[in-house]
């Protein structure tokens, strides 16, 4: 079939200049996903142990909490952390978005400053609450 020439070319991905606004429109579908998939495995674990009885509940928070020495288990903290990032820079990025909705921050450079603000919040964020965890645990 030949091209009509009056027609514009749809532009490839390749011409795009990578910018934040990008990334977060990206990490909003990852996030989500991680928040369903990673989210809904915990709580039903969660859910599980709580229906099992005192020993079963009791067993899953040791294993998502600390070890037998009392320190905080690496992989369930990593996931832990990973997860509330992950739902704050969701909630972040739903919020931009909301704004957006409004008509409000499509100028480039508030856009970009706005990809920018729900990295930078979500991240500040996640710090200050598993601080918070971590310090009220010692």
């Amino acid at each position: 079939m030949a091209r009509n020439a009056a027609r514009p070319l749809s532009p490839h991905l390749t011409i795009w200049k990578w910018g934040p606004h990008m990334l977060v429109s990206i990490l909003h579908r990852a996030t989500g996903t991680a928040l369903a998939i990673g989210g809904g495995i915990l709580f039903v674990w969660w859910l599980s142990a709580l229906a099992g009885g005192e020993a079963s509940y009791a067993r899953f928070i040791d294993l998502v909490t600390s070890d037998r020495t009392g320190h905080l288990n690496l992989i369930p903290a990593i996931v832990l952390i990973g997860l509330t990032w992950s739902f704050l820079q969701h909630m972040c990025t739903g919020i931009r978005h909301l704004l957006l909705d409004t008509g409000a921050g499509y100028e480039l450079k508030a856009n970009k400053a706005g990809a920018v603000a729900t990295l930078v919040v979500s991240s500040a964020l996640t710090i200050i609450v598993w601080a918070g965890i971590l310090m009220r645990a010692h």
